[in-house]
């Protein structure tokens, strides 16, 4: 099952209740809901997590735990799926974002320069941010609910499938007696 996948990497829950910044969220943070690996908590996840990576902003952790506590999704899994937009990633993903607002707005795009700059960087965020946000925003939405559906579905035909190997299994077992 996905589960023994998921456990594999996730922090214990104690580990996680036990931090010291994480205290200020009180018994929100006690939720067993918050740590089921089941298939509705996994999909919230995926699509919570999926949106903040997508959104240009600090403290983007932050902003998924706060989203995945009242949805009762899974906080590990939502919290660690922002760090698809890490240092090394953001630069060309957000730049497609940027990209992509551009074309709907439909506003031309700036090109790449030869070597990025602090000051060209503050230059387009001040001139082009719309762009930027637009983008984010909207694909933000569409990976989320990717990830929602793909999540979804995955577990579903791995529940199914386990239960075929299970039912061959037994019928096996039954035809050698």
């Amino acid at each position: 099952m996905p589960r023994r996948f998921f456990k594999r990497y996730m922090p214990t829950p104690e580990s996680i209740k036990g931090s010291k910044s994480l205290r200020f969220l009180g018994a929100l943070i006690h939720d067993p809901n918050l740590w089921h690996l089941n298939r509705h908590s996994v999909s919230r996840a995926m699509a919570i997590g999926l949106f903040w990576a997508m959104i240009p902003m600090p403290l983007q952790m932050v902003a998924a735990a706060f989203v995945a506590i009242p949805a009762r999704a899974n906080l590990p899994i939502s919290v660690g799926l922002v760090w698809l937009t890490n240092p090394i990633t953001m630069p060309p993903v957000f730049y497609c974002s940027y990209k992509f607002g551009a074309w709907m707005t439909g506003t031309p795009p700036l090109r790449m320069p030869d070597s990025i700059t602090l000051g060209w960087i503050g230059h387009v965020l001040q001139t082009h941010w719309q762009s930027l946000y637009l983008g984010s925003f909207v694909l933000g939405l569409l990976f989320a609910g990717l990830g929602y559906v793909a999540t979804n579905t995955y577990w579903h035909w791995w529940v199914r499938r386990s239960w075929r190997k299970r039912q061959e299994k037994r019928r096996q077992r039954g035809s050698q007696l």
